[in-house]
């Protein structure tokens, strides 16, 4: 069977053995068939599509609304490798799955618009799925209503014209949408449990997710909240490809 692929994007080193090993343990597969590519170190190059199940891209703490003067090279390129990964993948209509910063990137890419009013602190918060999402093939395998784990500084404000929207929270309106048959953007994170989430809030304590002072009663809230579900989401996403 084909390898997956997961594209990482912090530069925190201490943050990104963690997300990988959430990744690939919410997909359910082992070390050999989920290969890891760090494109804040080494750029994607001329990825063969045909040689992978499907595509799985983490977090980061960049932000596609940083001004372009301001933003890091590294960044930069990090985010004309992630458009060109997802035009590829729409013209193959080969399996990709974003998840919170690259919501943002895919959302530029396609015309929509991102900003800063529906960020999101560190939380558990529910999610809603649309009747479109309910009919989908992967969000569907989620129930109508359930807790996820949040935290980003920015969101889709203006969903793309060709996108599906497929769930939403009080505080977020574009939680989840697809574009094409197989590729899909989360705002939310589906690969943590509350104890990963604790463990990366920890990392990003001075990135403004939340006030640095209030680590400890984040930390609390985050690990008493109930956050069954999201991972599913990455089981079915590797389900569906390998199908």
């Amino acid at each position: 069977m084909k390898p997956f692929l997961f594209l990482s994007a912090r530069p925190e080193v201490e943050a990104v053995g963690p997300e990988y090993e959430s990744v690939r343990r919410a997909m359910g597969l082992d070390a050999g068939r989920l290969e890891h590519l760090r494109l804040d170190v080494d750029p994607l190059g001329d990825l063969r599509l045909d040689d992978v199940a499907g595509v799985v891209v983490g977090g980061s703490p960049y932000n596609v609304t940083t001004a372009e003067t301001s933003k890091h090279p590294v960044q930069r390129r990090v985010e004309a490798d992630l458009a060109r990964l997802a035009e590829d993948c729409l013209a193959r209509d080969h399996p990709l799955l974003f998840t919170c910063y690259g919501i943002g990137v895919l959302t530029r890419v396609l015309g929509g618009v991102v900003g800063t009013e529906h960020g999101e602190e560190a939380a558990a918060v529910e999610i809603r799925l649309t009747p479109d999402g309910v009919a989908d093939p992967l969000v569907g395998a989620l129930p109508a209503r359930f807790d996820a784990l949040v935290g980003h500084k920015e969101a889709t404000e203006r969903l793309p014209a060709d996108a599906v929207l497929l769930a939403s929270s009080a505080a977020c309106p574009v939680q989840v949408y697809r574009v094409g048959r197989r590729v899909y953007a989360t705002q939310f994170h589906p690969e943590v449990s509350t104890h990963d989430f604790v463990a990366r809030a920890q990392v990003y304590r001075h990135h403004g997710y939340f006030p640095a002072s209030e680590l400890r009663a984040v930390s609390e809230r985050l690990a008493a909240a109930s956050v069954t579900e999201p991972q599913r989401m990455l089981r079915r996403f590797v389900e569906l490809a390998d199908a």
